[in-house]
């Protein structure tokens, strides 16, 4: 596949800079793989689709405050993002990044904590320090904000302690329980705790999973040639409860249906574990880091429908989609989308793939 194959001319005023009211009003579009037919609907009506035995895979991880604001000892500010600790320190991204230098110190706003730069990776990738040393979750929870994606705007200067505490509501799903994601599971965003009860009520199984989200979901593909492309890896969980109840629904003959792109790839990460037996499925309770790379002409394993939102020209996520439904079928629903003004991205509407 090219990455000519990922672009597509989307309306500026189509990227939803807003949640809905309330969740589970924002507009669904219905796309059946088997005939191409499109449905338009209310994300609430998702439920019609849905029988009973099916099982949701949920995502369950949570978004921490990881966007911060730190100064150089000359005064100037810097924007960071923490993205996860490691044995070493902890990785963070940070901007403007070209004049920073390795052994100077950043001061948090809010706080006294320094990082130290202690080594520079790629793309404004920091190994930093804390000085004295402090949990990272603590630390966000006083000075951190919420890490929207760049394409939603809010004026800085204008900021209201509202209308972050509103992001922080609404970019994260009810069900959110692992904190580690520095980016929600979009898809997600549109349940209510009512229509879960509904469903559960009306059979419908779930299995929770987790997949932290992590900054490379925004990073452009940046070569031609999609097979050369490389993934930012992620954490991910699988626990034995949802194992099991993944396997039973198999078991049984009944459907996998993947809440958004994140759960596809833990699904299809534990596949891709089972591949050398034809009749294995991987769903077995596991943890790791995971890169996989799903596009045309990936052939899903573990997932029968999948739930997501509509998503950036080039990026790995249309990619995806593409490879589950088609590229022509993703073209197209696109282009209806479009033309039917759809609100685009994380704060926009859903799209169900059946």
């Amino acid at each position: 596949m090219r990455l000519a194959e990922l672009q597509y001319d989307l309306p500026p005023e189509l990227i939803a800079q807003h949640p809905v009211q309330r969740r589970d009003t924002s507009r669904l579009l219905v796309l059946h793989r088997a005939t191409g037919q499109i449905e338009h609907r209310v994300f609430r009506e998702c439920i019609e689709y849905f029988a009973r035995g099916d099982c949701l895979v949920l995502n369950d991880t949570r978004v921490i405050p990881a966007r911060f604001f730190c100064r150089r000892a000359t005064g100037g500010r810097i924007e960071g993002l923490f993205l996860h600790e490691d044995p070493a320190g902890w990785r963070v991204l940070l901007k403007p990044s070209i004049r920073l230098r390795i052994g100077e110190r950043l001061r948090c706003d809010g706080s006294d904590t320094a990082l130290l730069l202690a080594e520079r990776a790629d793309r404004g990738e920091w190994l930093v320090r804390p000085e004295p040393a402090v949990v990272p979750l603590d630390l966000l929870a006083r000075i951190g904000r919420t890490p929207l994606p760049p394409y939603i705007r809010r004026d800085e200067r204008r900021a209201a302690p509202e209308r972050e505490c509103a992001d922080a509501e609404r970019y994260q799903t009810v069900y959110a329980r692992q904190p580690g994601a520095v980016a929600a599971p979009t898809a997600g965003l549109h349940f209510t705790p009512e229509l879960l009860a509904e469903l559960v009520a009306r059979g419908v199984h779930r299995a929770d999973v987790t997949l932290h989200v992590g900054a490379g979901t925004f990073a452009p593909i940046e070569v031609d040639d999609l097979t050369l492309h490389k993934m930012h890896a992620e954490w991910f969980e699988v626990t034995a409860a949802a194992a099991a109840t993944m396997q039973a629904a198999r078991a049984a003959g009944d459907r996998l249906i993947a809440v958004g792109t994140t759960a596809t790839r833990v699904l299809e990460t534990l596949a891709q574990a089972g591949k050398d037996f034809a009749h294995d499925t991987g769903l077995r309770a596991a943890t790791g880091w995971t890169d996989i790379f799903l596009y045309p002409p990936h052939r899903f394993r573990n997932v029968d429908a999948l739930l997501t939102n509509f998503h950036l020209p080039g990026s790995t996520l249309l990619a995806l989609v593409m490879a589950f439904a088609s590229i022509e079928l993703i073209r197209t629903a696109y282009r209806v989308a479009i033309e039917q003004r759809y609100r685009f991205y994380s704060y926009g509407d859903a799209m169900l793939i059946v």
